[in-house]
């Protein structure tokens, strides 16, 4: 079952690396992020996208958070998270191609299982890419989500970065 208004976030687990070796560059390990714990008594701006690096997330998706960060967080938003079904150290490293590591956490839920908790699972094994992240963006306070936005196949029309704006009135 897919989440819904007034429901609360799945527990569950999510891994982030923010760090870069001086010498070789390449992302250090992640670290374990506990949802609930992350999201207690914090409104938080998450959106789910298919994949880090592919066209619509990174020049659409990505880029109306960071054009709309400064604003968000003047209406009470404490952060703003992206997820999605690839690992940490590619989450990193797109967080810091895209100029929005530090702006945005980026967060990997390699295994799909919270992706699946959500019932926001998108199977693209047709395609070649496994079980991805339906795109959404969804606002949340304090662990319960107060907005849902949930797009159609193939569609970016409803979880960018100003529609999550403009839903915090």
């Amino acid at each position: 079952m897919t989440i819904k208004v007034g429901d609360r976030l799945p527990d569950g687990k999510l891994m982030e690396s923010t760090e870069f070796d001086s010498a070789t560059q390449c992302a250090m390990a992640p670290k374990e992020v506990n949802v609930a714990d992350a999201a207690k008594g914090k409104k938080i701006a998450i959106f789910g996208l298919p994949g880090a690096y592919t066209p619509t997330c990174s020049a659409k998706h990505v880029p109306s958070y960071v054009q709309n960060i400064d604003q968000l967080k003047k209406k009470g938003v404490s952060e703003v998270w992206c997820v999605a079904t690839n690992d940490a150290f590619v989450m990193a490293h797109w967080g810091r191609d895209q100029k929005a590591l530090g702006k945005i956490r980026f967060l990997g839920d390699g295994s799909a299982q919270w992706t699946k908790a959500l019932g926001l699972d998108l199977d693209l094994n047709a395609r070649g890419m496994g079980t991805r992240m339906n795109r959404f963006s969804m606002l949340v306070d304090n662990g319960v989500v107060k907005q849902l936005n949930v797009e159609g196949p193939g569609k970016f029309e409803v979880s960018d970065g100003a529609t999550m704006l403009k839903q915090l009135g």
